[in-house]
């Protein structure tokens, strides 16, 4: 015959009355990844490995990298770079709201000019665009103002109502405005339906919705899409030059290097006044996010307890697994202690 060891009840026996028969603790073993652990440590030697060798490399010129990184002509065309995108995201946002708003719009008349206009300029590369820009004296020789087949009111000279500058601004803006569009159009459809319906029960306006309601929730999802945009705008104003604007910071780094017959230590300072400008921007997503994104839940799990010796109350009657009998879960009340997860849920 089997015999059972007596300290051990079987399945279903009621523990004795006073007894503490509390089960033996765990022992977590944390799981081992040496396979893991190699592959980084090769990734930091082929790294180190890296940074040695361009360190020793003739043709990276470092001198001359420390000596044109804060160069005046750098600096400025670097600043001008910083303008030409917050304008054209300023610009690029304002539009691709009006363009979103109108691609919802019920009427399908404005609707179709809306996608018309993305189908443009999602449709051409940015670099013809900004061709087309540079090309608009010839296109457009004067600018008039006034009623349309009759004597203009105003004349401008195209070539001195815009400069290069602006038309780098207006081709960046246009172009930028069709992605906007599409990412606040997103934002706005991922509110539900039932908070524009309870906002219109509590009697809010149209704006007041929108601007209490439907904005605030659709931030979370139009921020991040929204950054990464500014942050391809940045880069994408090295495209200026066809416009032709040669002010910005790659176009003037190209020509630093044409003097110098030096080209590569010029490139490496462009790219380091684009990753500084880049390192702040993403810096700025992050908090951004970080603020439209409370009460959506709590997805940081390094957040502890402040103590390390505090155990977890449970404040529910966990059931005790009965061979014979139905287990019921009853709901705890006001006036019971709480459980001591400890001693298997007993109190």
């Amino acid at each position: 015959m089997m015999s059972r060891d007596a300290n051990r009840p079987a399945v279903g026996d009621t523990p004795p009355p006073g007894g503490s028969a509390e089960p033996s603790a765990i022992k977590a073993i944390r799981l081992r990844h040496p396979w893991r652990n190699v592959f980084a440590v090769v990734l930091i030697l082929a790294f180190a490995l890296f940074v040695i060798d361009a360190a020793q490399r003739p043709a990276y010129d470092w001198e001359s990298v420390g000596k044109y990184v804060f160069d005046r002509r750098i600096s400025l065309a670097a600043f001008t770079t910083l303008q030409l995108t917050v304008y054209s995201m300023v610009i690029a946002i304002v539009l691709g709201v009006v363009l979103a708003v109108m691609r919802l719009s019920p009427n399908p008349v404005v609707k179709s000019i809306a996608w018309f206009y993305l189908w443009v300029f999602r449709g051409t590369p940015v670099y013809v665009q900004l061709v087309f820009w540079g090309l608009l004296s010839i296109i457009y020789q004067t600018i008039d103002v006034g009623i349309p087949f009759t004597e203009p009111w105003m004349s401008f000279d195209t070539k001195v109502a815009l400069s290069t500058f602006a038309l780098a601004i207006i081709g960046l803006a246009l172009n930028e405005a069709a992605y906007m569009a599409e990412i606040v159009r997103a934002g706005l459809l991922s509110v539900d339906r039932g908070q524009e319906e309870a906002a219109t029960a509590l009697g809010m306006s149209w704006s007041q919705t929108m601007w209490r309601v439907i904005i605030p929730q659709s931030m979370r999802v139009i921020i991040p899409p929204t950054g990464n945009e500014v942050i391809s705008m940045l880069k994408t104003t090295s495209l200026v030059t066809a416009v032709p604007f040669s002010f910005d910071l790659y176009t003037r780094s190209r020509d630093i290097s044409a003097e110098t017959f030096n080209p590569i230590p010029m490139l490496i300072v462009a790219s380091i006044w684009y990753l500084f400008f880049t390192s702040i921007l993403m810096v700025g997503q992050y908090f951004l996010e970080k603020r439209f994104a409370r009460g959506i839940g709590d997805r940081r799990p390094d957040r502890k307890a402040k103590g390390n010796d505090e155990v977890p109350t449970l404040t529910g009657a966990l059931p005790e697994s009965r061979a014979d009998k139905p287990t019921v879960v009853l709901p705890p009340s006001k006036g019971d202690p709480p459980l001591n997860p400890g001693h298997g849920g007993r109190r």
